[in-house]
């Protein structure tokens, strides 16, 4: 009888155990579905030569076009865990430019990371994370608006190597990393690293990188503030420079709730480039109003965009054939989120 006893009570403990161990270990499976339709207004969508289309990354294509198909597989554990976010399509796979010849093609992978809790305030992650820049991010699921800015486009996307994330205090972090060469996410070609760092205080962050052997030095500040309950403003903006040549710019982003289903937001950015003992390089103005509906986890998301070029810059061209520097533009676009 007391065997029996023994026994019982041995099994209660291990079922008991392996439940434990079993709320310690968390398998989570999320991710996002996107198409659009996208149509220039005063410009041809094709001159003859090619698509027109802003020169920003993603949702470019004329006509009906898909977006990627994302799914993110993480695993956590008491203190360790991982995540493999994988995508399919164009946006996914597209290094800069969303080309045709891109879309069949590329990496699936658009994370691939494993991280380490090392303490309550010290967390160690290495592999393949999307950058720490910017104030947009390559998911739509993470944007307010659909297609990106310039700041985005010119910005790296993605880095492979170790970062050690530290909470300092109630609202203070700090980010350091060592990475290869901006965007080269699977492997080190050239035998060159970057280094990144990142301090962050309730929600604004100051973000540096340093790559010598390809992006050079840029810094960017990435916040925002809730001017009230339903209005939010989101503030971008970055300065980047390598070889006295490079790019700034910067971009407001005032977003409105009217309901708990539609919001409504525009990102009104300034870009340009800069160079030594140069003074007339163009610079765009790009004004994009946003509208954002959801039924579910379905999103609808109509979008207007307006880009204009100076300096007499003119990259663009009319049905009558003629030069022209700016383009207006429209797409609609359907995110599913799971």
């Amino acid at each position: 009888m007391k065997k029996i006893i023994t026994l019982s009570m041995l099994f209660v403990a291990t079922a008991l155990f392996a439940q434990e161990e079993a709320t310690e270990k968390k398998l989570s499976i999320s991710g996002s579905v996107d198409a659009y339709y996208r149509a220039n207004i005063n410009v041809p969508n094709n001159n003859g030569v090619g698509t027109q289309s802003p020169g920003t990354s993603f949702a470019q294509l004329p006509g009906f076009a898909l977006g990627m198909a994302n799914v993110i597989i993480g695993y956590e554990g008491e203190k360790t865990g991982f995540v493999a976010d994988l995508v399919v399509g164009p946006r996914g796979t597209d290094a800069i430019f969303n080309s045709p010849q891109y879309s069949a093609t590329g990496n699936i992978i658009n994370q691939l990371y494993a991280y380490w809790n090392v303490s309550e305030s010290v967390t160690l992650t290495v592999g393949n994370f999307n950058t720490f820049l910017g104030y947009e991010v390559i998911s739509p699921t993470g944007n307010f608006n659909y297609s990106t800015s310039y700041l985005f486009t010119n910005g790296p996307f993605s880095h492979t190597g170790l970062k050690a994330d530290f909470a300092l205090g109630d609202d203070l972090s700090l980010m350091l990393a060592v990475m290869n060469g901006t965007d080269l996410t699977e492997f080190n070609p050239n035998g060159s690293y970057a280094l990144g760092a990142q301090l962050g205080y309730a929600g604004q962050f100051l973000n540096f990188l340093y790559d010598d052997a390809g992006l050079g030095f840029e810094v960017d500040y990435t916040g925002g503030f809730d001017l009230s309950d339903d209005f939010f403003l989101g503030i971008n903006g970055a300065y980047q420079t390598k070889d006295d040549a490079g790019f700034y710019g910067v971009a407001l982003y005032p977003q409105l709730a009217a309901s708990d289903a539609f919001s409504v937001g525009l990102r009104g950015e300034m870009f340009g480039g800069h160079a030594k003992d140069v003074d007339d390089i163009p610079s765009v103005l790009g004004l994009t109003l946003t509208g954002s509906y959801a039924i579910e986890n379905l999103t609808i998301k109509p979008e207007i965009r307006l880009d204009s070029w100076n300096n007499d810059f003119e990259p663009f061209t009319d049905s009558d054939g003629e030069l022209t520097n700016s383009l207006s533009s429209f797409l609609i676009a359907a995110i599913y989120s799971f």
